[in-house]
């Protein structure tokens, strides 16, 4: 049962060009849209989105690159890339960043990690003295 567990966690599911799909999609492995999505895409793994794909909706995942348009939340646990021809209307929540030139972002940005901010509270402990 063990390497059936992990076969699952290895599956690659594709979204192709010139399909529309209405609804959540929830993937323990990776997922490739080539398509639309409209609705909550969650991925415990990495989620690309190719030049002709487009999604409509909040995502979720570890690690992302996106080439098409977003319109919505990326909330991404590792890096989110965004490519030269990507167009992102919306809201990022990640640790890592890249962004290539050409690329388009219109939203917010936050990146926060525990450590950074355990940080900040013990350089301020000196100065409350």
């Amino acid at each position: 049962m063990a390497k059936q567990k992990e076969t699952e966690h290895t599956a690659i599911n594709l979204v192709g060009s010139g399909t529309t799909i209405k609804g959540e999609i929830d993937s323990k492995g990776d997922v490739r849209i080539d398509g639309k999505i409209v609705g909550e895409v969650r991925s415990k793994g990495k989620i690309v989105l190719g030049d002709t794909g487009v999604i409509e909706g909040d995502i979720y995942c570890a690690n992302a690159d996106f080439s098409g348009k977003i319109e919505g939340k990326a909330d991404v646990s590792e890096l989110l890339s965004l490519k030269a021809a990507a167009v992102f209307n919306g809201d990022i929540i990640t640790n890592k960043l890249s962004i290539e030139p050409g690329a388009r972002f219109s939203g917010t940005c936050t990146m926060e990690k525990d450590d950074a901010s355990s940080m900040s509270r013990d350089s301020n402990k000196g100065k409350e003295k």
